[in-house]
């Protein structure tokens, strides 16, 4: 019996028609394709059954990397990995056009995600992301201003990628079952950014001030942030009797240019 961490978040996806429908989302033929967290390689196989031009597997398990390494032995196009995702260099990695699959463990999903958003030149290399999230997770990235998941993980996905809500997967389609159903999300890198926001990490630090207390109204968070100056606050031109979930993810692109170019004048 295959043997499985719970520490790393893993559960392995074994269902063939979930496998073959996630493979089937686009075309990976004569690609390069990326494979974060492939367990014993159920996924890698249909991938491999695709002919992509290359296929690297990133495994932080060393239990599971032997057994890619005897699945994958005579696949001169399969390079194995055996590091923590978290702790790698992408550029070194991903290749132009390289399109990244991973059923991402659910304790590290949104590092994950986040790490391929901080790319520092955009687009960046990698094409497509097709992710499988646990549901709620998923439920989160894709939710809009005024619905009850919107947050700050749909605010900062939404400013750099597209994301389409691909299905939904049972737990039951998982070894060990999750208590959780998952879903699989497309991602594709928008070419061209609606906002001038210099680095990633103020439009994180922006949506944790606001949503650290997202009942609150917003005149709250944006005293904080600029120190109660009334004169910039007005150039947003927002009703500060709304909440952090009321106001667009433009708004909070905007309050993040604003910031750092009063953060740049200091």
């Amino acid at each position: 019996m295959l043997n499985y961490k719970k520490s790393l978040g893993q559960n392995f996806l074994i269902d063939q028609n979930i496998i073959k429908k996630i493979t089937s989302i686009t075309q990976i033929n004569n690609k390069d394709i990326v494979e974060i967290g492939p367990g014993s390689g159920n996924l890698s196989q249909n991938i491999i059954k695709c002919k992509p031009k290359k296929l690297i597997l990133i495994e932080k398990d060393n239990g599971l990397v032997e057994i890619l390494k005897k699945k994958f032995i005579n696949h001169n196009n399969v390079t194995i990995i055996n590091k923590d995702l978290l702790e790698l260099d992408l550029k070194k990695i991903v290749k132009k056009g390289s399109i990244v699959f991973g059923n991402l463990p659910y304790n590290i999903s949104s590092q994950i995600l986040i790490k391929f958003l901080r790319q520092d030149s955009w687009p960046p290399l990698y094409s497509k992301l097709i992710f499988m999230f646990q549901k709620e997770v998923g439920d989160k990235i894709i939710a809009n201003s005024k619905e009850k998941d919107y947050g700050r993980l749909s605010i900062i996905t939404k400013f750099k990628l597209n994301v389409n809500k691909c299905f939904d997967v049972s737990n039951n389609c998982f070894f060990p079952r999750p208590k959780i159903n998952s879903t699989v999300l497309l991602f594709q890198p928008k070419k061209k950014l609606s906002h001038k926001i210099k680095n990633l990490k103020n439009l994180e630090k922006i949506t944790q001030i606001f949503f650290s207390k997202k009942r609150k109204m917003i005149n709250k968070p944006l005293d904080i942030i600029f120190n109660k100056n009334k004169v910039v606050i007005s150039k947003l031109n927002l009703n500060l009797l709304l909440r952090p979930s009321e106001i667009s993810e433009n708004s909070y692109y905007k309050i993040t240019q604003l910031f750092e170019k009063i953060v740049e004048r200091k």
